[in-house]
């Protein structure tokens, strides 16, 4: 057992001196965000939503003369963090780049999208909830902007979107190309692996600065709000996961985008696989949808 009290071969002090941290943090209790902090994050997440662009100065612009929020930018700066909203650039980053970690080149530069399973997509966004907050990661195809899985999580581990990427794999087959941004979930070894098993996937990721290269996946987390986690008000991250499983069949099987010409994703996507002589269309219309 990890910092065993008890009588042992080790002490406390050796077992921490093996794992390389200080002996402190074992008393280390962490403090939970308070009341005022969750409905600030509230006011950021939906000015973040209409105004990506927003750095740390203009949110706390926003929060003093439009929301009478009395708060200073160095608290600001440290809400975004924890949001996972990167202050210092005009691009949402929720998941932050680890050095140690490789990252591939951005191969998406001038290619026309033709047919689904071409390209596919990662993203997490921040989720309010009235009794804290959640992150969302879900996988899209770019070409139908189909929802193909997604996962619910209270942290930014790469677990769930390890979870999240194995389910459109194992349901959808494999794209030719899968794009990201330089997160430290999707550099993380265990999400890689995942995609270099599949042998053919060219990995691709968003280069910095580039606040659109993910442009698909930003316009779905401003439906996703918009339409369902601002209107329901979800108290917790179970009534969340009901909430966005139906919200998501919802968005493929019936909401008609006008850029896909008033198709549904399901329909483009179902029609694209036929017309390429995958049958994986109709095989998999019954296929559940990726969940939480």
């Amino acid at each position: 057992m990890l910092f065993d009290n008890k009588d042992g071969p080790y002490s406390q002090n050796k077992q921490c001196e093996l794992l390389g941290i200080n002996k402190s943090t074992l008393y280390y209790v962490p403090t939970p965000v308070s009341r005022r902090d969750i409905d600030i994050m509230a006011l950021l997440d939906k000015k973040y939503t209409d105004r990506p662009y927003y750095g740390v100065r203009r949110m706390t612009v926003y929060l003093q003369r439009d929301e009478k929020v009395d708060i200073g930018k160095d608290h600001v700066r440290t809400l975004l963090r924890r949001m996972g909203i990167m202050a210092l650039f005009p691009t949402r980053n929720l998941s932050r780049p680890n050095p140690a970690h490789r990252v591939y080149p951005y191969l998406l530069k001038g290619v026309d999208i033709l047919r689904p399973n071409q390209v596919w997509s990662v993203d997490i966004t921040y989720i309010r909830l009235a009794r804290g907050f959640a992150y969302l990661v879900a996988v899209i195809d770019w070409y139908s902007r189909r929802v193909l899985s997604w996962r619910l999580s209270n942290t930014l581990e790469s677990d769930f979107c390890v979870e999240a990427l194995d389910e459109s794999l194992r349901l959808y087959g494999k794209p030719e190309i899968f794009n990201s941004d330089q997160g430290s979930q999707f550099t993380s070894e265990d999400f890689i692996k995942r995609l270099t098993d599949e042998k053919t996937v060219k990995i691709s990721m968003d280069s910095r600065g580039r606040a659109y290269d993910n442009i698909f996946v930003e316009r779905l987390w401003w439906s996703v709000k918009y339409e369902d986690i601002y209107l329901h008000d979800y108290q917790g991250i179970p009534e969340c996961k009901s909430g966005l499983e139906k919200y998501f069949g919802f968005y493929n099987t019936e909401r008609r985008h006008q850029s896909l010409s008033d198709k549904t994703p399901w329909e483009v996507y179902a029609d694209g696989m036929f017309w390429n002589g995958d049958g994986a269309g109709e095989r998999k219309q019954q296929s559940t949808l990726g969940r939480a």
